[in-house]
């Protein structure tokens, strides 16, 4: 996010995260106009990736999407096991920063494993 507005507003969701769960008071209308204000930055992958996350954790109740995994020494590529709430977490931190090059590569797999899992 590039804007202060739109910081502080990711900053208020992360805390609301942090105390209550995905049982914080109105989430997903936070993520909703957390959306709009990337709308406003002209950030398509926060656009997208917001929106997918609001309507994953609308049908599920929880953020259980596998998106990070690491690779060994071959290649091979294996899922790290995070809890739902922690991987939530790290989406909407990487979103915080989401114009550094690591961050964007990190936010398109949350973005791919969450088409994946809703179409």
């Amino acid at each position: 996010m590039k804007t202060i507005t739109a910081n502080n507003r990711l900053d208020e969701i992360i805390s609301k995260v942090e105390k209550s769960g995905f049982k914080a008071p109105n989430l997903i209308s936070d993520l909703k106009s957390l959306r709009e204000l990337a709308l406003q930055e002209q950030d398509p992958l926060v656009v997208k990736v917001l929106r997918l996350t609001y309507e994953f954790i609308e049908e599920n109740k929880t953020f259980d999407i596998q998106a990070q995994y690491e690779e060994d020494e071959e290649g091979n590529e294996y899922p790290i096991e995070i809890e739902a709430k922690e991987n939530f977490l790290y989406l909407l931190k990487l979103l915080k920063s989401a114009e550094q090059r690591v961050n964007r590569e990190e936010i398109k797999d949350y973005r791919n494993a969450l088409k994946a899992e809703l179409y």
